[in-house]
């Protein structure tokens, strides 16, 4: 699992530096909105990340044999998912909605676009 770990730190890498484009977008073009829904999007998506991160580590463990339940998070992630949802939505003024759902997707892609390079890299 140390190869997790090594992924969700790139991977906040990527989404610290997403949130810095985002906060000059918001701050200086006339779509705050869709900025301010992508930076919460991917703040919540990175937060699911290391969710499950941290579910997968211990899914691990408790398959080489040490006591506890597996699983892997899914309600702890949805609700989350949900709750950027809802300030989305509590907040249309400032926070466009679509960009919001957008920006939850963004560490999951880049996932899959770290991999593939990884993949390519090695083959």
């Amino acid at each position: 699992m140390l190869e997790m770990q090594r992924i969700f730190t790139k991977q906040k890498r990527y989404i610290f530096f997403l949130l810095a484009v985002c906060a000059l977008g918001w701050g200086f073009t006339q779509y705050s909105t869709i900025f301010a829904g992508l930076a919460l999007g991917s703040l919540f998506g990175l937060y699911n990340f290391w969710i499950l991160t941290r579910r997968m580590e211990k899914f691990d463990r408790v398959l080489s044999g040490e006591k506890g339940r597996a699983g892997l998070g899914t309600a702890f992630r949805f609700g989350s998912g949900i709750a950027a949802v809802a300030i989305a939505l509590a907040l249309p003024e400032y926070i466009h909605l679509i960009s919001t759902v957008i920006g939850l997707m963004i560490p999951y892609v880049l996932l899959v676009v770290e991999r593939i390079m990884f993949h390519a890299r090695n083959q």
